[in-house]
């Protein structure tokens, strides 16, 4: 499949008159299509079934270029896989677009196409934890959503715990960065991380809940608030 074919399936299936709204939405000047997120979904899993790795590489890549929406949402979509093996050369073509990121909702399609490969190879946050210094924020705040996944254990293995740790300690390194959307990432790791680890995102809050804005320190503690 060429690029040219995917985007004309992507047009097919496209409401043209969402265009405007969707521009309106994200507030980014780029080409905009007009494709549903549920029919990239389904689009997504049916290219998948259909192409080998090579062929979705290849194909990812080329969307990823055109900087259309659409066409990087499912430059996202079709590395979304938890077993991928070898995946070395997904894992690069994903970290090869954070310096593009310029919108939260690419960013996130591509980062959670990222978290699986994180999750396969713990060993890549070393590469993660040199995105918090960063002068992009969109790749500072990458650095919390591609490690998402380590807030969800009820119970954590040894390394998932270290990574817990690990993330938290960018945290508070980045508590005082007033950037929105890095107060908001920080925010919505300790929030998720609360449900499932309330004692470590309490003891997070109590040391740097301070640093941080207001509105992202009510948002990690609002799971803790409710229980309480």
């Amino acid at each position: 499949m060429t690029v040219d074919e995917a985007l004309e399936t992507l047009r097919e299936l496209a409401d043209p008159a969402t265009i405007e709204g969707k521009a309106a939405y994200h507030k980014i000047d780029r080409p905009y299509i007009g494709t549903n997120n549920q029919i990239l979904n389904d689009i997504g899993k049916e290219w998948r079934r259909a192409l080998d790795l090579d062929q979705r590489i290849a194909l990812a890549r080329g969307l990823w270029a055109t900087n259309i929406f659409e066409g990087r949402v499912m430059a996202s979509k079709l590395l979304t896989q938890a077993r991928i093996r070898p995946d070395q050369a997904v894992w690069d073509l994903i970290t090869s677009w954070v310096d593009d990121f310029d919108s939260w909702a690419i960013a996130d399609h591509a980062c959670m196409a990222g978290q699986k490969r994180v999750v396969a190879d713990p060993t890549r946050l070393d590469q993660v934890e040199t995105w918090i210094t960063s002068d992009h924020m969109w790749r500072r705040r990458a650095a919390f959503v591609i490690t998402l996944p380590y807030t969800k254990q009820n119970f954590p293995k040894p390394h998932e715990i270290q990574a817990r740790e690990r993330v938290l300690g960018w945290a508070a390194e980045l508590a005082n960065d007033h950037d929105w959307f890095i107060q908001k990432a920080i925010a919505w790791w300790v929030r998720d991380l609360s449900r499932h680890d309330a004692a470590r995102a309490q003891n997070f809050l109590n040391r740097f809940g301070d640093d941080l804005k207001p509105f992202a320190r009510k948002e990690a503690a609002r799971h803790m608030n409710k229980g309480a």
